[in-house]
């Protein structure tokens, strides 16, 4: 393993522990070069999980991107790290848990927005606003009423 500090190719194992439910090795490591120490994780070379984009496109599922989203959406709101790692948790738990290895971006975003709809209700308007791709204030007034109609009843 190539330290990410000093790029020496010895290390040596420290620690090593199951993580995300045993589904991957959590290895706590200490370079012999420059004695920082740094994680990684092992886990199973599987088949991908794919998304359908609305489009037709077929793209891998990507951890990093639905959480990316997510913090664009709750950028200077109270939401924390802490709530938004276990949403996509879930969202990734939903990916895995299917029978099929496709699902439809359209699935995920809904997911994603009943969530943050109970969360953070400024994000969930971000969040909508770029997934149901608002093109007018016609659009989005309409959204931001409904989510007053709801918090009233």
């Amino acid at each position: 393993m190539r330290c990410p500090f000093c790029g020496h190719l010895e290390d040596k194992v420290i620690d090593s522990r199951e993580s995300k439910g045993g589904e991957a090795i959590r290895r706590r490591r200490e370079c012999l070069g420059c004695s920082k120490r740094f994680t990684t994780y092992e886990q199973i070379d599987e088949i991908p999980y794919m998304v359908v984009k609305k489009d037709g496109r077929r793209e891998k599922f990507e951890r990093q991107k639905v959480l990316g989203g997510l913090l664009r959406a709750c950028e200077k709101r109270p939401v924390s790290m802490t709530k938004l790692a276990a949403l996509v948790d879930e969202v990734e738990g939903r990916v895995l848990e299917s029978p099929e290895r496709e699902l439809a971006t359209t699935t995920i975003g809904e997911l994603l927005m009943s969530r943050l709809q109970n969360l953070d209700r400024i994000a969930y308007v971000r969040f909508a606003s770029v997934y149901r791709d608002f093109q007018d204030e016609e659009a989005f007034l309409t959204e931001l009423t409904s989510l007053i109609r709801q918090k009233r009843s």
